[in-house]
Order: structure tokens, then sequence, then C-alpha cells
């Protein structure tokens, strides 16, 4: 990790806290429920050679990001601890253990050291990667999906036959408590996650009957799958498989829909978000925010739901749609808002990182990178992380930003 001079143009990224100080202890696990010592932790950026990608992840006391390969960096000093040998066009961390594919293999890293588990070639080309209790699911090019021992490597079932319009990251196999959800011959199906038995399948219709966007999904812990699927929402009994509501909306939906405050809300195309019962499906409100071709779902936390449309993040009241505020980046809002403290943090196109008052709207402090902000940023233990097409991880105090102050 390096502490950064002042840039150039003389904007607000340098960091102004003396470099004495030691290392803050490692953390517990998870690094979520800790927070870190101010009086001896400064904020820090890592410096890649290569680009960085997506969104931070963290366990224990490493930070782990993706440059070609899965960097592993201190979360106390930036320091990096290890790299990968192989390319990770897709990683997950669980269970002490990085999963990762650069396409035609599948391997295992021990997450403390990055030591080698276990590594396989698949039979086609690895496009999506979750992990769920105990078990790796993969998604492969050519509508093939995929279920290994995560702890071995071990196959335990394959099937074919899934959808092969949208074979990206964010739209492959759907691994969640024990469920794999994939949608394939025209139908959202339902497997056991370790042997591959259906469960239940559902005729969402193929692309065309969606309108020509990918089902989006969100498994919730009330034991309903809430589905969108082209322009209609769908509550499913995720073990049973029946319907419980139906909704039809005007416009398609990109991207999931959320749940909170005892509703299922989710956003179109067009900016419209709606808010649904989520015992029944029926409206409660909708309001109009701007046109939106984000596929990540609405946030649903403290009684606000905000949302990125374009270049600007809105927040209104969960209840009522109320809407509280607005406020304008200078480029298109990347990835998700996320929420903690009481201060949401976004990354835009505009190469800034924000942290606003969620409540108000008031802007706590930017950060101006040397590029875009990939991915949504991560917010654990009072650290806020993030990812930018500069080619740096930035590790910031989620209060302040580089410690320094508001101008």
């Amino acid at each position: 990790g390096e502490p950064y001079a002042p840039s150039a143009a003389g904007t607000a990224t340098g960091w102004v806290r003396p470099p004495g100080g030691t290392a803050a202890p490692a953390a517990p696990d998870p690094v979520a429920n800790a927070t870190v010592d101010p009086a001896r932790w400064r904020p820090w950026r890592f410096r890649m050679s290569n680009d960085v990608w997506g969104t931070p992840v963290v366990a224990g006391d490493l930070v782990y990001v993706t440059s070609f390969e899965v960097h592993a960096l201190d979360v106390a000093s930036g320091r990096r601890q290890f790299k990968t040998r192989d390319v990770a066009w897709a990683m997950a961390v669980a269970d002490g253990r990085i999963h990762a594919s650069d396409g035609p293999t599948l391997y295992a890293l021990d997450a403390a050291d990055g030591g080698e588990r276990w590594r396989l070639s698949t039979d086609g080309w690895v496009y999506s990667l979750g992990v769920d209790r105990g078990t790796v699911v993969t998604g492969t090019r050519g509508g093939g999906a995929q279920a290994w021992e995560a702890a071995t490597g071990e196959l335990l079932w394959e099937t074919s036959g899934l959808q092969t319009d949208f074979e990206t990251p964010d739209c492959g196999p759907v691994v969640q408590d024990g469920t794999v959800f994939v949608w394939a011959d025209a139908r959202l199906r339902a497997l056991d996650a370790r042997s591959g038995t259906e469960r239940w399948s559902y005729p969402v219709g193929d692309t065309g009957s969606c309108g020509g966007v990918p089902v989006r999904l969100h498994a919730a812990p009330d034991g309903v799958v809430y589905v969108a699927a082209g322009t209609r929402l769908l509550a499913i009994d995720t073990a049973r498989g029946d319907v419980r509501w139906r909704f039809e909306a005007p416009a398609v939906f990109l991207s999931p829909p959320a749940v909170g405050n005892g509703g299922v809300y989710a956003a179109d195309y067009l900016g419209t978000v709606y808010a649904l019962d989520a015992a029944g499906g029926q409206e409660r409100w909708r309001i109009a925010t701007e046109a939106r071709q984000s596929s990540e779902p609405v946030l649903v936390s403290n009684g606000l739901v905000h949302l990125g449309s374009g270049g600007a993040l809105y927040t209104l009241d969960a209840v009522t749609g109320t809407p509280r505020w607005r406020f304008a980046a200078g480029g298109d809002i990347v990835g998700s808002p996320v929420v903690a403290d009481g201060r949401v943090h976004f990354g835009s196109a505009d190469h800034c990182l924000y942290a606003l008052d969620a409540t108000g709207g008031q802007l706590r402090w930017k950060l101006a990178t040397g590029g875009e902000i990939t991915g949504t940023p991560l917010a654990a233990g009072g650290v806020v992380y993030a990812c930018s097409k500069d080619r740096c991880v930035y590790a910031l105090d989620a209060a302040k930003g580089t410690g320094q102050a508001r101008r």
C-alpha cells in the first residue's frame, strides 16, 4: 500500500494524516463485525500493474480484489499478502477458500496464504461462479451448469439447456440456501444444490416473452423467491414452487426485486420504482425517477429506498414513496449504493467515490480518483473499500474519507 501525495490538480485526494502509527491488529472474522482503531489506522491505496474490476471482498483481515489475478491485501495496511498465479475472471470467497476460474479451469486456494487446494479442467468456459453451503455452482458457455464439492472439487452434477442469450457473470445460475435456480427451456427451474434434482419449475417463457431482458431473481430469507421476468414480478414459494402472486408493470425490469420493510421493491428501466406488499403483491405506491440501465436492485435500508438512476442517487420513503432527496453526481452511478452507519456510499463514472448522509442526502465527503469506480463499494468495520479504473484499490475512513476536513 502507499500513502499517496496530493494530485497534481490539487484536488482533495491526498492523505492528510501523518504517516506515523502502526498497522491495526488483525481483525476478527468476519471483519464486518470489527472496527478499525482510527488512532492506529490510516487510509491507504494499493496500485496494481493491471486493471482492477468488480467489487472488493473482505474476509477476516484480508481484502480480495481481481486484477487479472486475485490479490489479497491486508485490511489494516494495504500491503499485498499474496496473489494468485492464474487469471480469475470469476471469484467467490467462502469457508476459508478462494474459488475462482480462468475460463477453462476451476480452482480453489487457501484464503489465508493462497496455497492451492484443488484444480480441475472444466468441459466448457466458466462465465459465472457462486458458492453456498459448501457447493460451488458454475455456469458454462453454451447453456451448461455444474455443481462441485467446494472442499475437494468433486463434480456433484451437471445439466444443460440453460438460456444462452445472457452468458454474463450476473446472469448465470443463482445458488442460495441449498437451492440452485436456472433459466432453462423457457422455465425457471429450482434444483437441489447437492443432487441437482429438480424441485419445481415455472414457465417464465423464453427471452422473447421476457421482453428481451434476462430473468432476475432474489431468493429471500422468508422462503420466497422474488422473480423479475420482463414486465412481470412473481413471488414463488422456494420449497414447493407455488406462485403466491403476480404483478404486471408497463415496462421491463432490468434488475431483481429487493425485499425490506414488509415490502417488495423493484425499479423498471424507465426508473419507475414500485413498492408491493410482500404477502399479497398489492401495489403500495409507484414513483418515477429517471431512465435506468442498471441491473442492480434498489437498496432498502432503515425505512428508506436508495437507487442510482442515470447520474443521480434517489432516496424515497419506503412506506409512502415520498421522495426524500436526490443527489446528482457528475456521471452515471456505478454498481449499487451501500449503507453503513447512517451514510450511503457509492461510486460514479465521474471517477469519484461519494459518502452522503443517508437521511438528508448531505455530502459528507468525496474522493476523486484517476478513473471510473468499478463495481459496488464495500463498507465494513468503519472502512469503505473501492476499486477504480486508475488501477488502484482504495481503503477510506467511512466517516472522513481521507481524513481531510470538508471544504
